[in-house]
């Protein structure tokens, strides 16, 4: 994205799927982006505090959660306030695990699981993406409950993901790319939130943890792997 900008301040662009877009200097705000990018974002900070308040529903024991983020980008920021702040109301002690590289990941998941009663929250960014099969090992390998903000760590063995639906975000895009063919501007197209989230799980990766999904979170399932 970063480079589309810097190549044209003239030719429309439409995004989605990035996630702080006002913090990377992409638009001036959300209700007026007010140059030549508008689009929609992968979702928004308080997304976070659902990943922290599903950890606690399909554990109601939980009382610890490392929080895999990547302190780099002003998303892994952002997403870590919002779980810090939101953690003493469902009494759960966060503590962040940085994921620059693999050495780092399996340290911190490793230190973090010595000690019981805990869970992980992975938060959005690439380099959880580029470790995903890495985490989704040590989360299996150290029995630990995890949430994760894609689907695509549940479909490779994940537990439970709760994100925004990709796809139904590139067809909103492809609404937006009309209008700019009409005539309109994309600084007067606000910047849109998803509005179409998925909650997806893994009903074996459950078994093996021992996790009985509760009924109230399985009923709100979008797509269950068994």
């Amino acid at each position: 994205m970063a480079s589309l900008l810097q190549a044209t301040r003239s030719v429309p662009i439409v995004f989605v799927g990035v996630s702080d877009p006002v913090g990377a200097g992409y638009v001036d705000s959300l209700s007026r982006p007010g140059g030549n990018a508008t689009g929609f974002i992968l979702f928004d900070y308080s997304l976070s505090t659902k990943w922290l308040e599903l950890l606690k529903q399909i554990v109601p024991g939980v009382t610890r959660a490392a929080v895999l983020r990547d302190p780099a980008i002003t998303p892994g920021i952002g997403q870590w306030g919002a779980i810090q702040s939101a953690a003493p109301a469902l009494g759960v002690e966060v503590s962040p695990v940085n994921v620059r590289d693999a050495p780092e990941i399996e340290r911190g998941v490793a230190a973090f699981a010595r000690s019981g009663n805990g869970g992980l929250i992975v938060t959005g960014s690439p380099l959880a993406l580029l470790h995903r099969e890495l985490i989704i090992a040590l989360a299996a390998q150290h029995k630990l409950p995890t949430v994760y903000f894609s689907r695509a760590f549940v479909t490779g063995g994940g537990l439970i993901s709760y994100g925004p639906d990709v796809a139904d975000q590139a067809r909103r895009a492809a609404g937006y790319v009309d209008r700019i063919l009409k005539g309109e501007k994309p600084a007067d197209l606000p910047v849109q939130a998803p509005t179409k989230y998925d909650l997806v799980i893994n009903l074996k990766t459950a078994k093996a943890l021992g996790l009985a999904m509760p009924p109230a979170v399985l009923g709100r399932a979008d797509e269950v792997i068994e």
